[in-house]
């Protein structure tokens, strides 16, 4: 019998399958937050979770509302100083795996969370960079997770608050002290690489139940396909117990029903 998700369930399932138990990540708040959570609680336990605040090996009980939110604390093994997180396990080359949400993404990966519209009369303005920047600098390598639609996924980026690859793909060439940058966009639609060369990002497996056309659609620019494009692998009972199980606490401690 097929399990029914939404796509939602499938974006968190899907980004929660890249962390593995030997990673230390720091971790995002929101999506970022969700997908790394379920990880811990289903094949990952001994994943380290890091979050902006200081805490070191977190784990919440439910998903915290910001960096600030005391869950991560009371969960944590230690919270450390926000210089010493940033200046030792950060810039010490401690982190392994950054994971980050955004408001916008560009085909060469590039994250804006500043602006939308011209940056001296902007339309919106968005909260802002906070560790993005030196988590996409100095982790290993990044992860993103963000839900897939063309107001998001844009050609070019009103602002590069943290860059990805630069506006030519070419930022992270021949500068040996930073990461490698992101290697993988998950979507509520597909899973996204960048193109080894050009670092264009490119389709590399579709969710269920989605097509061509559905990314083509949803997408800023000319979007590439891998030419294996693979269907990526629905979720198991487990992960989607645990997932509503999590967001269920999560939404009823938030809201005082406890």
């Amino acid at each position: 019998m097929s399990l029914e998700f939404t796509s939602s369930e499938m974006m968190s399932v899907t980004a929660a399958r890249a962390l593995t138990n030997d990673m230390t990540c720091f971790v995002g708040i929101g999506l970022p937050s969700e997908a790394a959570n379920l990880a811990r609680l289903t094949h990952a336990p001994d994943v380290t979770l890091i979050y902006e605040s200081g805490t070191l090996q977190t784990k919440p009980d439910v998903l915290p509302l910001s960096i600030g939110d005391g869950e991560l604390c009371e969960s944590a093994l230690t919270t450390v100083s926000v210089p010493e997180m940033f200046r030792y396990w950060l810039q010490g080359g401690h982190i392994s795996v950054g994971f980050l949400g955004t408001a916008q993404i560009d085909r060469f990966a590039n994250l804006n969370t500043t602006l939308i519209g011209d940056y001296r009369e902007p339309k919106v303005r968005l909260p802002g960079g906070g560790g993005a920047p030196e988590i996409a600098t100095n982790a290993k390598e990044v992860f993103i997770t963000v839900k897939h639609s063309r107001r998001t996924f844009v050609k070019d980026v009103d602002f590069v608050t943290t860059v990805g690859f630069g506006r030519d793909g070419k930022a992270r060439d021949n500068v040996p002290n930073i990461g490698r940058g992101p290697t993988v966009v998950i979507t509520d639609l597909c899973s996204l690489k960048p193109d080894p060369e050009t670092k264009e990002l490119v389709v590399i497996s579709l969710h269920p139940n989605v097509t061509r056309e559905d990314v083509i659609e949803a997408t800023g620019w000319d979007i590439r396909f891998a030419d294996q494009l693979e269907t990526t692998p629905a979720p198991t009972a487990e992960e989607l117990e645990v997932l509503r199980a999590l967001k269920a606490r999560t939404h009823s401690h938030h809201s005082g029903q406890q």
